[in-house]
């Protein structure tokens, strides 16, 4: 491990330093203040804006590296830190770190010694409660750690890499409960979301994506029970929350097999769709679908963002999601109704939208032995990385890719399992990131990107910050001109801010190496 303070680098001695800490309160989640970052999103809105604005469009230039921290043995950050009492708490898969907030100076290093597998494709984050801190392990754990030491105090089993399930996402608080989701795509099997005891990881309500039991509803959108019973719809993704609403909003993945689709007729609810459920009880308030019958591993699984607007003169309680098939997605978040449906990246598999104003698959696009020309790819018009949306702009924003692959069948059998297919190309690639105008779904500004994908973060200075030509970059937020880049490497997380002794800070994680800026003196 490495950390550079200023612009003097030391090692650190000791790998555990017990903070003068204090405990995450639920209130001081539902309210957080500007100068923290106490849950994935910064809050629950999924909005990832912050309100302070000490880092401005006029001064964003002047920006300049306040400290760097190299992980010990490597690895990719693809977790958003969060600040809690000047300390920053992020994660690898297997591993769970805490760092000063101000220096960078490592305070203490888990490492989850246990493991029995799993895919380390990559761990969100971690979330915090009281003195507690959580997080998931790819072999299905959900470990619990003094916040103070790192120091061990239980885990829990909540899924089975027997089955091929392993965990990535963060956890995030809800009222008493710990929401924590499900990942994999190998073995064909249910997926679902879970609400858990903060206490001792305790099951308190399971929901599950797809039917489970004759009577179940959706299940007519599957050819039989067994399929339903299978048919995937992996939760990877935080959940967003409505307080008011008591409600939760969580997007789901593909249905399985993954791209072979010969014995999954129908829509196959509820996977690659947005879902409200209650936060007490789990139960079912409404859907959308993104990707009706989604062949193409596209998933729904991005960030539902709550924006509380006004559409035609009226007050409106949203919720958006610029959705990985290259659809942008506006719904009246109490109901479920549709607002607006609109492409923020040009496709080529639909045919318009139904009266849900949900996309209307073209059969001639699916897989096909023989291959089929599609835009997006696989890896989607955006992907797992987090979108910002600002109230002072009224604009949504999302890193998109346009790319062309061919999708083939590979087991055209009448009974395939796990994908059946696959996709070749990434051909014609363009990034760009996007502004989408949510009353309209127009694409209100659109700048080329020439770095990695990440995720953004807008702010009250009229900032939007993500990746540019190679590292962290800030763009006019009004108009997405080019401010500032800090060429640290490709950014691999959703940068954050905070404000601590009057200074703002930007973190943004490259690669193994999170990096710290502020403004100079």
């Amino acid at each position: 491990m490495r950390y550079l303070s200023g612009v003097l680098a030391a090692a650190c001695l000791a790998t555990t330093v017990v903070a003068q800490q204090g405990g995450l309160t639920v209130e001081q989640i539902l309210a957080p203040s500007p100068s923290s970052w106490p849950t994935y999103n910064g809050d629950y809105s999924g909005r990832r804006f912050s309100a302070l604005a000490r880092i401005t469009d006029h001064n964003v230039q002047h920006l300049s590296l306040a400290w760097l921290y190299d992980l010990p043995g490597g690895g990719t950050i693809k977790a958003t830190p969060l600040q809690v009492d000047g300390v920053l708490y992020f994660t690898i898969p297997d591993h769970a770190y805490a760092v000063e907030a101000r220096t960078g100076r490592e305070l203490w290093h888990y490492t989850w010694t246990r493991n029995r597998g799993g895919i380390h494709i990559g761990n969100r984050g971690v979330a915090v409660l009281g003195d507690s801190l959580y997080f998931v392990t790819p072999d299905c754990n959900l470990v619990a750690l003094d916040v103070k030491t790192g120091k061990e105090r239980w885990f829990k089993e909540y899924c089975s890499t027997e089955m091929v399930y392993y965990g990535s996402v963060a956890p995030v608080v809800v009222k008493d409960k710990l929401i924590v989701g499900v990942s994999g795509d190998d073995l064909d099997m249910p997926a679902y979301l879970d609400a858990r005891n903060p206490k001792d990881g305790e099951l308190i309500w399971r929901w599950y994506v797809t039917p489970q039991k004759a009577g179940d509803p959706g299940l007519d959108t599957w050819p039989s029970l067994d399929m339903a019973q299978h048919g995937g719809g992996m939760t990877w993704q935080p959940i967003t929350y409505d307080s008011a609403l008591s409600t939760i909003y969580v997007t789901t993945g593909n249905p399985q097999p993954v791209v072979a689709y010969k014995n999954r007729e129908g829509a196959n609810l509820y996977t690659a769709s947005l879902v409200a459920l209650d936060a007490d009880t789990g139960k079912m308030k409404w859907h959308f679908q993104a990707s009706p019958q989604d062949t193409h591993d596209w998933d729904a699984t991005q960030t539902p963002v709550l924006i509380d607007g006004t559409v035609e003169g009226r007050p409106r309680k949203l919720v958006a999601m610029a959705s990985r098939n290259g659809h942008f997605f506006v719904l009246d978040r109490t109901t479920g109704k549709n607002v607006v449906s609109s492409e923020y990246v040009k496709t080529n598999w639909s045919l318009g939208y139904d009266e849900k104003g949900q996309p209307i698959p073209n059969p001639a696009k699916k897989p096909q032995v023989a291959g089929a020309l599609v835009t997006p790819n696989q890896g989607g018009a955006t992907n797992w990385f987090s979108p910002s949306f600002s109230p002072q702009t009224g604009l949504f924003y999302v890193n998109a890719t346009r790319a062309f692959s061919v999708w083939y069948i590979y087991d055209a059998s009448d009974n395939p399992m796990g994908w059946g297919g696959t996709d070749r190309g990434g051909y014609a690639e363009q990034g760009q990131l996007k502004a989408i105008d949510y009353r309209t779904g127009k694409v209100r500004w659109s700048v080329p990107r020439y770095g990695g994908n990440s995720g953004l973060l807008s702010t009250a200075g009229n900032v939007v910050f993500g990746s540019g030509g190679n590292g962290l970059a800030a763009f006019n937020a009004t108009t997405g001109e080019a401010l500032w880049d800090s060429r640290i490497g490709n950014v691999t997380n959703g940068p954050i801010t905070y404000e601590l002794d009057g200074r703002q800070y930007v973190i943004a994680g490259a690669g193994g190496r999170l990096a710290a800026f502020v403004l100079n003196p």
